[in-house]
């Protein structure tokens, strides 16, 4: 892969500084798809769709 620019550098910096909560969301959503996909048991995926079921209530109000 080749190396960035220092333009390059300095721009995804710059996103980055002003982007922390995106960041953090791609990451928790990485995170959460790792852990369905790999790990995830029966029971888990149950509380997950409970979870699920609970946040959509929350979120239409």
């Amino acid at each position: 892969m080749a190396e960035l620019s220092e333009a390059r550098k300095r721009a995804n910096k710059k996103w980055n500084d002003a982007n922390k909560d995106k960041q953090r969301m791609y990451a928790a959503r990485s995170q959460a798809k790792k852990f369905i996909r790999e790990f995830a048991q029966e029971e888990d995926l149950q509380l997950l769709e409970e979870m699920i079921v609970e946040r959509r209530e929350v979120l239409r109000k």
